[in-house]
């Protein structure tokens, strides 16, 4: 996760070279507001106990009737920029080892927004993901470094247009991939991304399917803009501008990554003060896969700004994510659910986030692909978090181990 923030720290000392002509954000930080064409139900701010309130009921109920008398089986993917590899490839091993669950409801953020729509649509569309992520090697979403620089002073001029990571949306996310997550909306199942809204300083969750069933150019590319806007890390790629309204009045939204405000989700942030509203997902299978490591080897850090603010802020996002994992544990078993996680391992030798080279992204995927086709993936929380709190975790691990096979303590835990 160091490398994704690095940027960002660089971005701190260019100290705002340019400023984006917008209109103003919504007065109200919990408001109701609609993009245009939609009604307010097509998201949730993760803080908005009354909208949440007003939209759980049938938006749980649905997810239980598409299981269709099944346990449910919930799929959360978190962020890690060209690690997402990892993810892509245990979906893709899960099918060959036909333990793919089918999910009702997937949820994804950052890199994990690119994904989730392939996930929640099933193994049909796994030669797509497959061609998603080839295409991000051979065409990375991250230029050259004095490409970047440009684009950190003139993007936010609009200088550039579409930026890569937009043409790899667009590449990928087609009029058809649309209208198949409209008919599996239809049934009650749910595919949702997060931004982060960096007005009100919030968590958005959207619903692509709601917005996927209006079909049609503008959904298209509102589909399109929220999934740039949920993997735009601040200071890599530039935030992207999400007009709204309210009645006569015009506002505009600045999004940006997911991870800022949430690394990874199943439900919103407000469920913890109603859980009795989860009923309908007692009971349920949770799925997370965390695209990344959530423990690293010591590193000596240089004393200077920019060293010091980005790991800074990697120590936040990775505290951010235990601390998400932990609270996911204790909503599990207060509801009856089974939960598993998959992540990364300590000791496996990765590159940066932002490596999109052959071999880092080729290996990862292979890796992942490959432990989930010989039922390796999967952990219980604690044997994922006594992984990251061994004694030793940070001698390389032989790439061949997989994430279920790795550490004494994680085996002393089944």
């Amino acid at each position: 996760m160091r490398g994704a923030v690095l940027w960002m720290a660089c971005l701190v000392l260019l100290g705002g070279c340019a400023t984006l002509a917008r209109r103003p954000p919504p007065p109200s930080t919990i408001n109701h507001t609609e993009p245009v064409g939609y009604t307010s139900a097509v998201r949730l701010v993760t803080t908005d106990l009354t909208g949440y309130t007003e939209q759980a009921p049938q938006f749980l109920e649905g997810i239980r009737r598409a299981a269709a008398g099944r346990r449910v089986n919930i799929l959360a993917l978190s962020g890690g920029g060209s690690s997402g590899a990892f993810g892509a490839g245990a979906l893709v091993g899960l099918t060959e080892a036909h333990a793919r669950p089918r999910f009702e409801l997937v949820t994804g953020v950052s890199a994990g927004a690119i994904i989730a729509p392939f996930a929640f649509l099933g193994p049909a569309w796994d030669a797509r993901l497959k061609a998603t992520i080839e295409d991000s090697r051979r065409h990375p979403p991250v230029g050259s470094l004095g490409w970047r620089f440009a684009q950190l002073i003139l993007a936010p001029l609009g200088l550039f247009g579409h930026d890569r990571l937009s043409e790899l949306i667009d590449r990928h996310i087609t009029a058809a991939m649309l209208r198949a997550v409209a008919h599996a909306t239809a049934g009650g199942r749910r595919l949702i991304i997060a931004t982060t809204d960096l007005d009100s300083q919030e968590t958005v969750l959207w619903d692509m399917g709601a917005i996927a069933a209006k079909g049609g150019r503008r959904a298209l590319a509102l589909f399109r803009k929220i999934v740039v806007a949920s993997a735009s890390v601040p200071g890599v790629f530039p935030p992207v501008l999400i007009p709204v309204h309210d009645g006569d009045r015009q506002y505009d939204e600045l999004h940006v990554d997911g991870g800022v405000t949430t690394p990874i989700f199943i439900f919103p942030l407000v469920a913890g003060l109603r859980p009795q509203d989860l009923a309908p997902l007692r009971g349920a299978d949770v799925y997370i896969i965390i695209n990344g490591k959530l423990a690293s080897p010591p590193d000596r850090t240089p004393i200077n700004t920019v060293d010091v603010v980005s790991r800074s802020i990697s120590a936040g996002i990775t505290a951010a994510t235990r601390s998400t994992v932990v609270e996911s544990q204790a909503i599990a078993r207060q509801m009856g659910m089974e939960l598993r996680i998959t992540q990364i391992p300590p000791g496996y030798p990765s590159s940066a986030d932002f490596d999109f080279g052959t071999r880092h992204m080729r290996a990862l995927f292979a890796y992942g692909e490959r432990c989930a086709a010989l039922g390796m993936l999967w952990m219980t929380p604690t044997q994922a978090n006594m992984l990251n709190m061994e004694a030793r975790p940070h001698e390389q691990l032989d790439p061949r181990r997989c994430p279920a096979g790795v550490g004494t303590l994680a085996r002393r835990a089944r």
